[in-house]
């Protein structure tokens, strides 16, 4: 399997190229177009239970789409949402993705939804992560452009994260709900609670909010 990124950063589409016998999967409805031969079909990774865990805990589809090739094929996918399309190779290290960054990945990566405990619960939005793990190719996609950070490891070196704006990140990062400031500051500034991320590893944020962007079309939708 071979694949390349065009659009990025603003309109991105992963192409893969699949020789015979390989499969691709992918989020449902992620398909915009192919050539070749190739048997697309739907597909529960993981079983029922985890599939539906990962439908209703984190933002994913129910079924993936499964993209055998009989003979040379090319795939293009597309997500949901205007950004960047991101590529991790996996090595057997898990990656954490926040729910409905997923895009597609090859056989041998396992995703499932983990409960990010009971602290998630007083974050803005979900209290479920996807954790990647296994080894292949991992796709995932943000909202607009990506900002990829690093931290030391050192104390001091903390990053507060509005998790609307989180992408993905290492599993060496911990992070605990924080507020934005005093009781009144976090009640009233519209900022509410934050992620604080500490230790040693890179965190991927993203530009844009969609749930920012969703509330601030509301009066127009009538």
């Amino acid at each position: 399997m071979r694949h390349t990124l065009h659009g990025n950063p603003d309109y991105g589409e992963l192409v893969v190229e699949l020789e015979a016998g390989e499969t691709f999967l992918a989020e449902s409805g992620a398909m915009a177009w192919l050539t070749g031969s190739v048997r697309p079909k739907g597909r529960l990774v993981g079983g029922l239970g985890r599939a539906l865990l990962r439908k209703l805990l984190g933002g994913e589809s129910l079924f993936l789409g499964e993209y055998r090739a009989d003979g040379p094929a090319r795939i293009g996918f597309s997500p949901r949402l205007p950004g960047t399309v991101l590529h991790r190779k996996l090595d057997g290290k898990p990656y954490n993705l926040t729910g409905g960054s997923f895009l597609a990945c090859t056989e041998g990566v396992d995703v499932r939804p983990r409960f990010g405990g009971l602290k998630a619960f007083f974050s803005s939005e979900g209290a479920f992560l996807l954790e990647c793990s296994g080894h292949g190719d991992l796709f995932f996609n943000s909202y607009g452009a990506v900002v990829e950070r690093e931290l030391s490891g050192d104390p001091d070196d903390a990053l507060l994260v509005d998790n609307g704006h989180l992408v993905a990140w290492e599993p060496t990062l911990d992070y605990t709900i924080a507020g934005s400031g005093g009781l009144k500051q976090t009640l009233f500034s519209g900022e509410g609670l934050l992620m604080r991320f500490q230790g040693r590893g890179k965190i991927l944020l993203q530009s844009r909010h969609f749930a920012s962007l969703a509330q601030w079309l509301r009066p127009y939708c009538k």
